[in-house]
This record gives structure tokens, C-alpha cells and sequence, in this order.
């Protein structure tokens, strides 16, 4: 084949001279690194190789990454897990092998990743997000999406997601509005946990988080420095009050000082706000994972004391007034989980109070069907949403039901 053969094959030529004009019109002062770049732009992006392993977590267990590569580039993306799972989220495909990472290896995901999922890909247009996930979704028809394992699926779908948006020459966030359907995004209020109790923690304290939202922030990098400063302001609250010994931290990072009393912990938390100067610009959120220390249809507040009294048991109408108070004497913007995972009831009944955010996420696990019932009853007014464990194959049928609840 002669040279004017290839070219005429090909349609270089016109796609040269196309490359050359546009140099051009720009006066670029690298033309070869310009028509380079530019002919780089007229090749469509497809998926060439999905090539996934084992790492470890921040908590040191292992989990999913997997390198994504188009004929542009390879995008790499791990998968984050969660401290709980809830048994209406999809699940995450652990080994099972006690004798190796006590049974949390994840190499039949990352198998599923390497002999099925890379085969289906191959040759999908990355930006495609959608037609990517339901590939994935396809191949497993399990609800929970066991069988390749909702590890294996969202660390290539995120992976995936950065091929995307490298596709479209635009920062990850506008890839994702785009996605969505979101033509003004906003950025979210970041949560900082400054104590921690619960299961979270080796403390007395019930209440598995107490968070600060620097709500008054301008900017991203403001809201980090309040709450990395209130952070650091609790912890001389806390050793001027009982020793630097009650500075340990939970697994969230939180600190997790030896107290029971709600509003013990509180004190502290508004004690340091205060010391930051920053006052009405930061509010406080709580994660109390009620399910946790709920006995029959009662809340035991000293579940995690080893020297129980058995007084300190709450009827769900107490815990409705604590709330109330706690919220008149703090300033106190959300609570998640107040209740029972199935205690509907009271769920619904403190959310239309109105007295603060009322957060669901072990009353939701991001089921899709859960979901779609608390809207429809109204049972609270935000979520919180694990991409890991969300029900990927009913969420996106009831997309348009949840407005600006969530995006799948």
C-alpha cells in the first residue's frame, strides 16, 4: 500500500489539514505539540483494559482498586467501605477466608473484575456512565449484587467515571452534574466527627458521632481550617477537663473521651467552638445510630457501660423530648437515625416537628425501595448514601421520585 493508499484509507489527510488550520488560527508557538494534541482530540475514547488488585484501606482492611485504561490514558479508583452494612444494601464480595485478613480479602472481586467485568467493557465509550453501569448490572442479576460484588462494580464505575471526565476535558464534579443533570452544583457542607461513642468507640457514650458543619464557611478551604481548628481546640477542652488520657480516639478519628452523658459531650464540642472564635458559623450534627442500643421497643443509653444500672432506659417519647431539648440548648442542625432502623413511627414524627435535618442511613441502607417509602411518608428529610451498598439496580427507576434527595 502506497503512502497516498494509507492516507486516502484513513481520511488523514482531511484530518491533518484540519489539525494544521486549527494551528493556525491559534498561532500556537509549538505546532507539532498543537496538531499532536489536536489529532489526539478527534480519536474517539474507548475502554481498552480493566486490570484491578488488592489494597489495603485507611482502617487496614483490604479492598478493591482497579486501573481503567482507554486508548488515552489509565484512570485508577478504590473503593471506599463503610464501618456497617445493612441488610437491605447491596454487599460487598469478601473472601470468607478467616485465615487471611480474618476473612476480609476481596480476590474474588477483584477475579470478577479481571475475567468478567474487563470482557464486557472493552471497547465501551467511557463517557457513557450509565451504559456502563448497567452493563455491570446485567451481569449480575442478584439484587444485592453478591455475586461480582458491589466492590468489584463501583471501583470500576469510579474509575470510569475519571475516564469520562478526561474524556470531556473537565474537573470530576462537572463530569458528575453533568451526569445528573445538574447545571449548578453546590458544594456540600463537610462534616468533621470530633467524638466519637457507640460501636464506634470504647466509651460509655451511646451516641456513635458528634460532628461540626462549618456551615458559614465561604469557601471549601475555610470549612476545612474551622473544622480542623475546632478539632484541635477540643482536644485542650478535653485535657483541661479530665487528662490528656481521655484524648484516645475512636475509628473514625474522633475523640473519645470516657463520658456517658449526651450533654456532657456536647459541652465539650460547644466549649471549643466557642474557643475557635467562629461561633454561629458552626453548627452541630449527630449520628446517633439509635438502632444500636435499641432494646425491644426501649433505648438503652448506657449500652456501652460495663457497670449497668438499668435505669437509663428511654421510651421512644423520652427520646423525642432529649432531642428537643438538646436542640433548643445546642446548636444542633441534624440528627441521624434517632430512632430504630424500623421505627418508622417516630422517625416520621420528629421530622415533621421540624427541629432540625433528620438524617436516614440505617432507617434507608441505601435501598432504593426504603428510600421511595420514607418520600412517600415523609419519614425524613435526607439521606445519607453509600455508593458501595446502594441498591444499584432499582435506584435509578426512582430517580426522578427523589428530586434533590439523591442522585444515583
Amino acid at each position: 500500500m502506497s503512502v497516498q493508499e494509507y492516507l486516502d484509507k484513513h481520511l488523514l489527510s482531511r484530518k491533518l489539514e484540519d489539525a494544521v488550520n486549527a494551528a493556525v488560527r491559534a498561532k500556537t508557538s509549538d505546532p507539532v505539540l498543537f496538531i499532536s494534541n489536536h489529532m489526539r482530540k478527534a480519536v474517539q475514547s474507548v475502554i481498552t483494559k480493566v486490570k484491578a488488585r488488592q489494597i489495603l484501606d485507611s482502617r487496614g482492611i483490604p479492598t478493591v482498586e482497579v486501573d481503567l485504561y482507554t486508548n488515552k490514558g489509565m484512570f485508577r479508583a478504590s473503593v471506599p467501605s463503610g464501618n456497617s452494612t445493612g441488610m437491605y444494601e447491596a454487599v460487598e464480595l469478601r473472601d470468607g477466608d478467616k485465615g487471611v485478613y480474618l476473612g476480609n480479602g476481596v480476590a474474588k472481586a477483584v477475579k470478577n473484575i479481571n475475567d468478567k467485568i474487563s470482557e464486557a467493557l472493552v471497547g465501551m465509550d467511557p463517557t457513557l456512565q450509565s451504559q456502563i453501569d448497567q452493563a455491570m448490572i446485567d451481569l449480575d442479576k442478584t439484587e444485592k449484587k453478591g455475586e461480582l460484588g458491589a466492590n468489584a462494580i463501583l471501583a470500576v464505575s469510579i474509575a470510569a467515571c475519571r475516564a469520562g471526565a478526561a474524556e470531556k476535558e473537565v474537573p470530576l464534579y462537572k463530569h458528575i452534574a453533568d451526569l445528573s443533570g445538574k447545571t449548578n452544583p453546590t458544594l456540600p457542607v463537610p462534616a468533621f466527627t470530633v467524638i466519637s461513642g457507640g460501636k464506634h468507640a470504647g466509651s460509655n457514650l451511646a451516641i456513635q458521632e458528634i460532628m461540626v458543619l462549618p456551615i458559614g464557611a465561604s469557601k471549601f478551604e475555610e470549612a476545612l481550617r474551622m473544622g480542623t481548628e475546632t478539632y484541635h481546640h477540643l482536644k485542650a477542652v478535653i485535657t483541661e477537663k479530665s487528662g490528656a488520657h481521655n484524648c484516645n480516639v475512636g475509628e473514625d478519628g474522633g475523640y473519645a473521651p470516657n463520658i456517658s452523658s449526651f450533654r456532657e459531650a456536647l459541652d465539650l464540642v460547644k466549649e471549643a467552638i466557642s474557643r475557635t472564635g467562629y461561633n454561629d458559623k458552626i453548627k452541630i450534627a449527630l449520628d446517633v445510630a439509635a438502632t444500636n442500643f435499641c432494646i425491644g421497643k426501649r433505648y438503652d443509653l448506657d449500652f456501652q457501660s460495663p457497670q449497668k444500672s438499668g435505669q437509663n432506659f428511654k421510651s421512644a417519647e423520652d427520646m423525642i423530648e432529649l432531642y428537643k431539648e438538646l436542640c433548643s440548648e445546642y446548636p444542633i442542625v441534624s440528627i441521624e437515625d434517632p430512632f430504630d432502623k424500623e421505627d418508622w413511627e417516630h422517625i416520621k414524627y420528629i421530622s415533621n416537628l421540624g427541629i432540625c435535618q433528620i438524617v436516614g442511613d440505617d432507617l434507608l441502607m441505601s435501598n432504593a425501595k426504603r428510600i421511595e417509602k420514607a418520600i412517600t411518608e415523609s419519614a425524613c428529610n435526607a439521606l445519607l448514601l453509600k455508593e458501595l451498598q446502594k441498591d444499584w439496580q432499582t435506584c435509578s427507576n426512582i430517580k426522578s421520585q427523589l428530586g434533590p434527595l439523591l442522585d444515583c
